[in-house]
């Protein structure tokens, strides 16, 4: 619940920043080592956005892959769980340097239209 207001701030913080009242849809960058269950975090942003600017916004999930150093092999290798050995060698340990983080990376807003016009005769 927590994550999903993390990110309704961010929005509400970009909303009053940029002056926009409706998003459309938000994109997430979640790392495959961050440990956020993204079903859950559906629900509860869907939950915490009701009555906000994004009520009804649609939620897009980016995942970004873990990566990792191995210092026995001196390479950067990827990473499907924390603490894996490296997948090349074997060795550890290895060093996460990636993957590790979720960002709003964008959001889509609801265009206004205002009709700003003389008569149509």
């Amino acid at each position: 619940m927590s994550l999903a207001e993390g990110v309704l701030q961010t929005i509400e913080d970009a909303a009053r920043r940029d002056n926009f009242s409706q998003v459309v849809a938000v994109w997430l960058e979640i790392g495959a080592l961050a440990a956020v269950e993204v079903e859950a975090l559906t629900f509860c942003f869907d939950a915490v956005t009701r009555g906000t600017v994004a009520q009804g916004a649609r939620l897009e999930i980016i995942s970004v892959p873990g990566q990792g150093w191995c210092a026995a092999c001196a390479r950067s290798v990827p990473m499907l769980a924390l603490y894996d050995a490296c997948p090349h060698c074997g060795g550890y340990p290895v060093q996460v340097t990636g993957g590790t983080g979720m960002r709003v990376k964008d959001i889509d807003v609801a265009q206004t239209v205002v009709y700003v016009g003389g008569s149509s005769d």
